[in-house]
């Protein structure tokens, strides 16, 4: 590991006294076992606790849909790859020759995990005080920025929503195509919803991003049918 502890340390405001415990927080599945699967789902848990008494704390008169839509925007794939990066995890990643190929390092989902992971490890060590810590240190950015004011709700809680209100069935999404270089990916996804004779597309630079994108069509086709009705 030679001098990664400390450098990672130093980036998440906590300093490791069981490098070993890193290592595996750092290790891909694809790179053998140990690896940092277990220390995700940890991390995952951890972070979602600390993101949610962040906003409990910062927003007293919010209600808990409006909290709820605000961690998701924090704890998404997405958000947390931008953090792994901007943290560097992506060059102290232990991958397999197959990941390290396809440019894995790259990749959101699997920087997302490794975060996740590290936040893991930092609580298996530290505990829950050192890995909160951690947490708002490294989420400094994104909490700051976060507001109540500009957290419309997305399109597919919005197409929920407007389904479960006329008691249909939820939409079904289904991903039809991935094209690109890993870091450059398109995702092609449709969206079924019962009332629509139609199956709605939608694309995106991510499978979330393109689940959006198909559920904002369907939402107009279905308005657009029951104003013509």
């Amino acid at each position: 590991m030679n001098d990664i502890p400390r450098k990672v340390g130093e980036r998440i405001g906590y300093t490791f006294r069981q490098p070993e415990l890193l290592q595996t927080a750092l290790t891909h599945r694809s790179f053998g076992t140990p690896n940092n699967e277990r220390l995700e789902f940890l991390g995952d848990a951890v972070l979602s606790v600390v993101i949610s008494e962040a906003l409990f704390l910062k927003f007293p008169e919010s209600d808990e849909g409006s909290m709820s839509r605000l961690r998701a925007s924090l704890v998404n794939g997405e958000t947390l790859a931008v953090i792994a990066r901007r943290l560097c995890l992506g060059d102290v990643l232990r991958l397999g020759p197959g990941e390290l190929k396809s440019g894995g390092f790259r990749r959101d989902s699997i920087l997302a995990g490794t975060l996740e992971a590290v936040i893991g490890a930092v609580y298996l060590e530290g505990g829950f005080e050192a890995s909160r810590h951690s947490i708002l240190s490294v989420f400094q950015e994104e909490l700051q920025a976060v507001s109540l004011a500009g957290m419309a709700k997305d399109p597919k809680t919005q197409l929920q929503e407007y389904l479960q209100a006329r008691r249909q069935p939820l939409p079904e999404y289904r991903v039809k195509g991935v094209e690109g270089r890993d870091h450059e990916q398109r995702f092609h996804v449709e969206c079924q919803v019962a009332g629509l004779e139609v199956v709605v597309a939608g694309e995106g630079g991510s499978r979330r991003k393109a689940e959006q994108d198909a559920a904002a069509a369907a939402l107009r086709l279905l308005q657009d049918k029951a104003g013509s009705q």
